[in-house]
């Protein structure tokens, strides 16, 4: 009933840039917290940068002064501009969003495939 698609993704070298796409799609009534995620090979997922309406913002200490989300609510999606890349941000970025679906109270968390982001020294 609701996609959460991933893209921009990709192979740059350190200290380059990437700008990440996260688009919603199906019965959506309202979207309200949307955040990404990343897993890195053999480690757990986790959070990078999160956006509550349309601007209230938090991120991880990790990405801090580099990463930059923001969303725009009449296309139900959400961006990540990352500058000054490093090799630790390698990883699979996940999208997530919680999501009211058209017709129903509840929100619920959904989530994308993932992206893959690969940053060589």
């Amino acid at each position: 009933q609701v996609q959460l698609v991933e893209s921009g993704g990709g192979l740059v070298q350190a200290g380059g840039s990437l700008r990440l796409s996260c688009a919603a799609s199906g019965r959506i009534g309202s979207i309200n917290k949307m955040g990404w995620y990343r897993q890195a090979p053999g480690k757990q997922r986790e959070l990078v940068a999160v956006i509550i309406g349309a601007r209230s913002t938090n991120y991880a200490d990790s990405v801090k002064g580099r990463f930059t989300i923001s969303r725009d609510n009449f296309k139900n999606t959400m961006y990540l501009q990352m500058n000054s890349l490093k090799p630790e941000d390698t990883g699979l970025y996940y999208c997530n969003a919680d999501i009211r679906i058209t017709g129903s109270w509840a929100f619920e968390s959904h989530w994308g495939q993932g992206t893959q982001v690969t940053v060589s020294s």
